[in-house]
Parts: C-alpha cells; sequence; structure tokens
C-alpha cells in the first residue's frame, strides 16, 4: 500500500452505510484510523442524546479501519465491545481507533469515541475490537 490514505479512502467512499449516515474519514495511518460524524438530528435518541447504535457504528468502522490497515488490507470485524461512558451530546462525534496489537491474521483495537461541542471534548464511549483480513 504505497498511499495508505488514498486506498482507505475508496473502502470508505464505496461503504453505502457510511454514505448514507454521513460518516467522514478524517485521517489514517499504518495502524490507526479517525472518523467523525457530524450530529444531525435523525442520529438521536428520544432523549435527544446521540443514538448508541450511531457511536456504536462509528467506534465499530474505526476499528475495522485502524485493524484492516495494520493488516495491511480490507478486514471484518469479529468481535466487537463498547462502553458508554457519558451521553453523547455535542455536535460532532469523533472515533479515534489504534491497532495495540497486529499479527498476520487478526489485530486488536481499541478505539475512543468524543462527543465535540465547539471546544469541548468529552469522552463518550470506548470500545475494543478483534479484526481480521477479509479473504
Amino acid at each position: 500500500m504505497d498511499d495508505i490514505k488514498a486506498f482507505a479512502l475508496k473502502i470508505f467512499q464505496s461503504q453505502a452505510f457510511s454514505q448514507f449516515i454521513g460518516a467522514e474519514l478524517v485521517t489514517c495511518s499504518k495502524d490507526s484510523a479517525e472518523l467523525a460524524l457530524a450530529v444531525q438530528d435523525h442520529h438521536k435518541q428520544q432523549h435527544g442524546f446521540v443514538h448508541g447504535g450511531a457511536i456504536s457504528y462509528l467506534a465499530d468502522n474505526a476499528i475495522t479501519f485502524a485493524g484492516g490497515l495494520a493488516l495491511g488490507g480490507n478486514a471484518l470485524t469479529v468481535e466487537f465491545k463498547i462502553n458508554y461512558i457519558r451521553p453523547a451530546i455535542g455536535t460532532r462525534l469523533v472515533a479515534k481507533a489504534q491497532a495495540r496489537s497486529a499479527g498476520k491474521r487478526m489485530a486488536i483495537c481499541q478505539c475512543e469515541v468524543y462527543a465535540m461541542d465547539g471546544e469541548s471534548q468529552k469522552l463518550c464511549a470506548l470500545a475494543q475490537g478483534t479484526v481480521v483480513p477479509a479473504t
């Protein structure tokens, strides 16, 4: 992979759900990825907080990108856990994932999801997942 960002962006742009929900691939490296979501009313649940499913999607996809890049190509998440720390209140969510351990067959990744509101940044979720090559 000569150009990691171009490779990742091509995959991201082919994900219909990512496009539908309005997510953005902000940056990536050989073992990390950062995704963001501009919060809209349709991302919220009945109490006005961002729905856990939207937070979970963002963490899962960031983990898959971090692990997939660490493994050298396309990948799938085979196991995923998330802890919601506080309600996500803000105008933007940012998920920052890092491969903590990567071998030939799997990568273990962690992700922090932050709710942003102006200059305020609050950790709202922590996630961990196992990623394997898609082929």
